[in-house]
């Protein structure tokens, strides 16, 4: 269940970055064929969150109207989903997947979910590995993604991407 507290999240390149203080409610994984195409993935994370407590503190999102009830927030420069909107309604769904630390919350439905994948009953029996960095090949491949890595980091920043 989520917690009364201030919740900051943003887009992988860091140009829009959000704030939601309260309660983020209704959390849960929509797997509709539009979430999916959306997301680019299989479901979509949502929770809403007060709109009279939701800021975007960072650069402005870009909207594409999905249906004539339904407008999704994205960033215009990477691309991240953001936010799922139904204007005039009390709130706004932040994707959980943007959160700075999406661990603090937990789904507790689902919807959509005549369009769920039939396999996800097998999904904690497929095979599990972490990433791999064994070998000199795999360490010097790792070491190169962190060193070139342009992603945001998962806290609000002064400036970025940072000044040389």
């Amino acid at each position: 269940m989520s917690i009364a507290r201030i919740y900051t999240g943003g887009c992988q390149c860091g140009a829009v970055r959000y704030r939601a203080e309260g309660v983020l409610e209704d959390p849960h994984l929509c797997h509709c064929r539009m979430c999916q195409k959306a997301a680019g993935n299989y479901f979509l994370p949502l929770a809403n969150a007060a709109r009279d407590s939701f800021s975007v503190t960072r650069g402005e999102p870009g909207w594409f109207r999905s249906s004539e009830h339904v407008r999704r927030g994205f960033c215009r420069d990477c691309g991240t989903p953001l936010f799922y909107d139904m204007p005039g309604e009390r709130f706004i769904n932040i994707v959980l997947g943007s959160l700075d630390d999406p661990e603090d919350v937990r789904p507790h439905a689902q919807s959509g979910v005549e369009s769920r994948m039939f396999w996800f009953a097998q999904i904690a029996r497929l095979p599990e590995k972490e990433t791999d960095v064994a070998g000199q090949a795999g360490r010097e491949h790792h070491l190169a993604i962190l060193e070139s890595n342009r992603q945001h980091p998962d806290y609000d920043t002064d400036h970025w991407p940072p000044e040389d």
